[in-house]
């Protein structure tokens, strides 16, 4: 009788589709579209179903090519103008955001979407699996936006929205929104959801009676559009993304914040993020602080420098 390896024995596997993803091709969706497409081998056979789980010594291949080497799981966040699809490519030849990106990025998925005519923050990741999770409604971040519509309301309708409210047997889930002031024959909103369902700000705003000519999302959780100049992208670091997307999340992604960062020439331009550093200047970072907590702003250095030449020259007279 053939007897079961103990557990802590047998190779971690993960379902295919989240390996593909998490090596930055495609969403998860997308990587099961792929499998049923036939696109999708695992050591020379072609995968029938995303059920199929595989470890790390499987060769999973898509389109004949192996998968990239997974790099770190990094976040961008990205300010979209109007006009561009969140999409790779369009049909129809319309711009897209990927278009727009400066080169020398890794291959980047959306969190999520934004309308063709919605500006403001868009989350963009190299981690489809980190991308699935926050997209999920379970995950619950509060997206945030400026709205600007045609028409009048008033602050009771906007009250009662916090119940939720039913439009065309769809339910939406509780809604914040406040009247921010009045502009000409519109009006400019702040609004807070939750689920992000499909056209939610105009469909509910639409209920109301109002025509909305304007929107702009200005935070995801807990990233904030902030004076990030549309067209810009710039990436969270290592550090402030762990703490900010929390251990609960980075766990139901499988997130991996130890690996390295493949090193590639950016463009540049007012749409350019900073070049990724290698492995040897991370290392040196964290060993000084990330962000703003990396010792003393160089300004700070300067008048400290000036003020001790000063202050030595004064005794130097004094002598």
């Amino acid at each position: 009788m053939r007897t079961m390896p103990p557990e802590e024995d047998r190779a971690p596997s993960e379902r295919i589709a989240k390996v593909i993803a998490r090596a930055g091709l495609c969403s998860r969706r997308e990587a099961e579209s792929w499998i049923a497409a036939g696109r999708v081998a695992v050591n020379g056979e072609v995968v029938a179903s995303p059920a199929r789980n595989v470890t790390a010594g499987d060769r999973v291949t898509v389109d004949g090519r192996p998968l990239p080497s997974r790099e770190r799981t990094r976040l961008f966040l990205y300010h979209k103008p109007r006009g561009l699809l969140t999409s790779h490519a369009d049909p129809g030849g319309r711009p897209t955001i990927f278009n727009a990106l400066p080169r020398g990025l890794p291959r980047l998925i959306s969190v999520g979407r934004l309308d063709v005519n919605t500006e403001g923050l868009l989350l963009l990741t190299n981690d489809g699996a980190l991308a699935r999770v926050l997209e999920l409604p379970a995950t619950a971040w509060l997206r945030r936006y400026r709205v600007r519509a045609h028409g009048r309301v008033t602050p009771v309708e906007l009250e009662r929205l916090s119940a939720g409210i039913t439009i065309a047997g769809i339910r939406y889930g509780p809604i914040e929104a406040t009247l921010e002031r009045p502009q000409g024959s519109n009006v400019w909103l702040n609004f807070a959801i939750r689920e992000g369902k499909n056209r939610e700000v105009k469909n509910v705003l639409g209920h109301l009676g109002l025509k909305v000519n304007r929107l702009i999302r200005v935070a995801f959780g807990p990233f904030q559009l902030g004076e990030l100049p549309a067209g810009a992208i710039v990436e969270v670091k290592t550090r402030p993304l762990r703490e900010a997307i929390g251990e609960r999340i980075a766990t139901l992604a499988g997130a991996d914040f130890s690996g390295p960062i493949e090193a590639r020439e950016v463009s540049s331009g007012p749409g350019a993020s900073r070049a990724p550093r290698g492995r040897d200047e991370d290392k040196r970072q964290r060993s000084r602080g990330d962000g703003a907590r990396s010792g003393k702003p160089e300004l700070a250095r300067r008048k400290k420098r000036h003020g001790w030449r000063r202050r030595r020259g004064a005794r130097s007279e004094r002598r």
